[in-house]
């Protein structure tokens, strides 16, 4: 049961961390920040809830990279 929301969480995390690189690219183009992580959350506790997320976005991706080499 654990790794099945393990693996679910993983998931989300990606895929918003996905989008929003996808976002903030567009942004780039359009001369705008279109960071939605930052914009939600990069005022709370100084941004440091923000980084929280990019670092779990970060080892989700790790992890789901290691479920695709284990395999």
């Amino acid at each position: 049961m654990a790794g099945n929301t393990v693996d679910m969480v993983s998931k989300w995390l990606v895929v918003i961390g996905g989008l929003n690189w996808g976002l903030v690219g567009v942004g780039m183009f359009a001369g705008s920040d279109l960071n939605v992580v930052k914009l939600i959350l990069g005022g709370i506790a100084g941004g440091v809830l923000a980084n929280i997320v990019y670092v779990l976005v970060g080892l989700s991706a790790l992890y789901m990279l290691w479920g695709m080499f284990k395999k």
